[in-house]
């Protein structure tokens, strides 16, 4: 991603204090905290992993339909 994407918010002494970034790299950001959030737990860390590796689920109708929605 382009740096001319983010931009530098500054206070009155010219320090920077905040940054604006598009909405695309923000989810990027948060979506990679969540995951390192729960790999923090050896529990979650295993079942992330699990659920990686499985082969085999159920197609988005049948889903849909067991869940009633």
């Amino acid at each position: 991603m382009p740096e001319a994407e983010i931009q530098y918010v500054s206070n009155e002494s010219g320090e920077p204090t905040a940054v604006i970034v598009p909405i695309s790299l923000w989810r990027d950001i948060a979506s990679e905290r969540e995951t390192a959030h729960l790999l923090k737990s050896e529990s979650m860390k295993r079942r992330l992993l699990e659920a990686k590796e499985r082969q085999q689920g159920l197609p988005l109708g049948e889903a849909i339909e067991k869940l009633g929605i």
